[in-house]
């Protein structure tokens, strides 16, 4: 199964199964432990600074994953207090253009071609949140934004990529709730 970072820093809000929303990303352990689950803990230290940072960062990708998918709704999780599009965009540039990079093709003697990129950043820090902003813009601007939903099943919040022609939800269990209030609201409404 493809994974893309920016999926998956905007689905560090989620249901918390109990009806509520978790967030991956509400205290310096937590967004440690989302960065190590994620192989992104290389070469600094977590603190608040750098959280509010990915945070931040975070309201950006979702504000302009409301925007991918529309004119459907957004995730329910912040659709009341999304930063507005434009600011978005400004704040995952920014984030981007803080680390210089150059793409350098390597080529290995009966082998495939790839690129790597090259950077002379020094802050692992900065190499992070532009790091996930550059994954934020491939994915925005890469073919996946066209299958990008926002789960409608009671209670998700999260964002996917609908990878078949009759995907309505992100995962089975949401299917399984989904279904299962339809079937509620059929069988318990009473005539008028």
């Amino acid at each position: 199964m493809e994974r893309w970072p920016a999926l998956e820093l905007a689905s560090t809000i989620r249901h918390d199964g109990n009806g509520g929303v978790a967030d991956d990303l509400a205290t310096v352990q937590s967004t440690t432990r989302w960065l190590d689950q994620q192989a992104m803990t290389a070469g600094f230290a977590m603190d608040e600074q750098l959280r509010g940072e990915i945070v931040e960062l975070r309201r950006a990708v979702r504000a302009l994953f409301a925007q991918a998918v529309s004119p459907a709704p957004p995730s329910r999780a912040d659709a009341h207090q999304l930063m507005p599009a434009e600011q978005a965009l400004k704040h995952l540039n920014a984030a981007a253009a803080r680390e210089a990079i150059v793409p350098q093709l390597t080529w290995p003697e009966g082998g495939t071609p790839r690129t790597d990129v090259l950077s002379a950043e020094p802050d692992a820090r900065v190499r992070l949140i532009a790091g996930l902003a550059r994954a934020a813009i491939d994915f925005l601007s890469g073919p996946q934004r066209d299958q990008l939903r926002a789960c409608n099943a009671p209670r998700c919040v999260r964002y996917f990529v609908k990878t078949h022609g009759r995907q309505e939800w992100c995962k089975p269990s949401c299917g399984n709730r989904a279904r299962a209030a339809r079937h509620y609201a059929r069988h318990n409404t009473t005539p008028a």
